[in-house]
């Protein structure tokens, strides 16, 4: 067997962003650091961090009042905000800084009059933190069915953005739908460097190997995505978060094995996998390089 490992793959600049984020909080301020929601969806780093004195919580009822909250990266509402305020908590924003560009983008445009087409996955926490900048104004999308028969408040006054971590391919056709629909419509299409990288590599490796491993976690959007990227090119693909959850039947006899991880899986957990694969040899196939890097919140440099 032949191990390929595609490339950009694992962590991207906003999760080493958020994961350092709660590190040093913990490191300056000492255990316990509260984190609302995950800070990145995948259940080893959560579990490392949960180790080194991190609390993971859903609710901010949760927190003591006046303790220190880090915010995950998949940004939060201004409700949550608020609601930070006025229970006098501590907050470090661990949002990815691409994140923050689309809430901004959402604010700007609604209060430039403008009816805000979201596309993305609903309930996705990233979602429902830029669907919070501007409710009364912000309409979901997810496929072209939705597309077609979402009816904004002005035709000829629309803008869409896009959710960080989406199938570019997907996107595309329903940005099409609507571009059809409206013909003054302004797109911004948020969708990351990191996971248009990844899906690149992922169609690269579908081009090479019998199957592909996506290592991440289940609830991760852009590991998922990689995974129906690899089927939508004609290879069998398969999300794994570890080499525990590797079955006889994801390999089927393969000869050439692609491995690939997402934005939010560390590099340890893919090295794990292709040792337990053993394979006669590895090589990594590079679509591109990545050299990208967020500054730190300013409580923390």
């Amino acid at each position: 067997m032949e191990v390929i490992l595609g490339a950009p793959r694992g962590f991207c600049a906003g999760v080493v962003r958020a994961i350092d984020i709660v590190e040093l909080c913990l490191e300056r301020f000492g255990a316990p650091v509260y984190v609302r929601h995950e800070i990145v969806h995948n259940p080893f780093v959560v579990e490392d961090l949960r180790r080194k004195g991190a609390i993971f919580v859903e609710d901010l009822d949760e927190v003591p009042q006046g303790q220190l909250v880090v915010f995950s990266a998949h940004g939060v509402p201004p409700t949550v905000r608020a609601h930070a305020q006025r229970r006098k908590l501590r907050v470090i924003d661990a949002t990815c800084p691409l994140v923050t560009k689309v809430h901004l983008e959402a604010l700007k445009f609604a209060k430039d009059g403008y009816s805000v087409i979201l596309v993305g996955h609903r309930n996705h926490p990233e979602v429902v933190g830029t669907m919070g900048e501007a409710p009364e104004a912000t309409l979901l999308v997810g496929t072209v069915d939705e597309a077609m028969a979402v009816q904004p408040r002005d035709p000829d006054r629309v803008v869409v953005l896009t959710q960080t971590t989406l199938s570019v391919d997907d996107t595309r056709e329903v940005l099409e739908a609507l571009r059809r629909r409206f013909p003054s419509l302004m797109v911004r299409n948020d969708i990351c460097y990191a996971t248009t990288n990844r899906q690149a590599a992922v169609k690269a490796l579908a081009k090479e190997v019998d199957v592909v491993l996506v290592i991440g976690a289940q609830n991760s959007s852009n590991c998922n995505r990689l995974r129906e990227v690899a089927e939508a090119a004609g290879v069998p693909a398969h999300l794994v978060n570890g080499p525990q959850d590797l079955r006889p039947e994801h390999l089927d006899a393969a000869r050439r094995v692609g491995v690939i991880s997402g934005a939010s899986t560390p590099e340890l957990l893919v090295k794990a996998v292709v040792q337990k694969l053993q394979p006669e040899s590895v090589r990594q196939m590079e679509v591109i390089q990545e050299n990208m890097t967020f500054v730190l919140p300013r409580q923390l440099r």
